[in-house]
């Protein structure tokens, strides 16, 4: 079947998670149950366009936003390549599809000053967790990894010499990150208090009070609960220090090659939606300091 032939490849060849494989799955076996029913067509390698269009406005008037279907059709490209590539069709019949407009998700940063009163919160905790809280909150501002980046690290990945730590990225992507003299002094607190905790078969770096891997809910309720405290933002999550992280440096006269390097970012493009919160701040400057702001 190709739709197993192409999961096969996506798992084997490019490293894609089981998360990813299954959203795959979940796109191109609705569209083939919508070609079965609307066009009584079982084989995906003989459909042509005007039958995905179709499906593309069944979508969408089924209240399926736009971003969702991009994503939708985005798996089904990705499927057509793949059969261009093995011989089971010519041309992509997507090849020159345009995706649908969507309005872009600007995320509010965390301000510097709640990232701080954060810390202080936690600053004055010597016990196990509290210093694995600030070292997670810590790292996440600092370096501007993602969640998932974060609970995989190993301690292995860390170079203690060189105060950097190699991150595993989408698609399997390595880069490493530099750590800051503060959070390696909290890392180095953490690590000696750990050793308590400690399980010989677990080589991740961040772990629970059983010894076991952190995991994603766990970082986020942790982001959470501090954040919570001195933030009135709506959403309070791991990604969102992520945005800060990337605004802070833009803020502060960071270049957005260099930007984009340290968020392991594929294309520029990814890392310009930050640009607006940094412009945002521009023009407060701007117009707080230009003389004829008063005028």
């Amino acid at each position: 079947m190709l739709i197993e032939a192409f999961l096969e490849y996506l798992e084997f060849e490019k490293n894609y998670s089981k998360h990813t494989i299954q959203a795959y799955k979940t796109d191109l076996m609705a569209f083939k149950d919508f070609c079965e029913v609307e066009y009584d067509q079982k084989e995906l390698a003989e459909i042509h366009y005007n039958q995905i269009r179709t499906w593309i406005v069944s979508l969408v008037n089924n209240g399926v936003s736009n971003r969702s279907v991009n994503r939708k059709v985005s798996s089904l490209k990705s499927f057509y390549k793949f059969l261009q590539k093995i011989g089971e069709v010519t041309i992509n019949p997507l090849s020159s599809h345009k995706a649908l407009k969507t309005q872009k998700k600007l995320q509010t940063p965390f301000e510097q000053k709640e990232i701080e009163e954060v810390l202080k919160l936690i600053n004055d905790e010597s016990d196990f967790v509290s210093v694995r809280n600030r070292l997670i909150v810590e790292m996440l501002y600092s370096t501007g990894i993602r969640r998932i980046e974060l609970i995989n690290i190993k301690e292995k990945d860390i170079d203690f010499g060189k105060k950097a730590i190699k991150v595993l990225g989408k698609r399997n992507k390595e880069r490493y990150v530099t750590v800051l003299p503060s959070v390696y002094k909290t890392m180095e607190e953490y690590l000696e208090l750990k050793k308590a905790y400690q399980k010989e078969n677990v080589e991740e770096l961040l772990i629970t009070e059983k010894g076991v891997k952190i995991y994603e809910t766990l970082v986020y309720r942790i982001i959470n609960l501090y954040f919570s405290r001195v933030s009135t933002k709506v959403k309070k999550s791991p990604h969102i220090l992520r945005h800060a992280f990337a605004t802070h440096l833009l803020n502060n006269g960071a270049s957005l090659n260099s930007v984009k390097e340290l968020l392991g970012h594929s294309s520029l493009a990814s890392t310009q939606v930050y640009t607006h919160n940094s412009l945002e701040q521009i023009k407060k400057v701007y117009n707080k300091a230009h003389p004829r702001e008063s005028t």
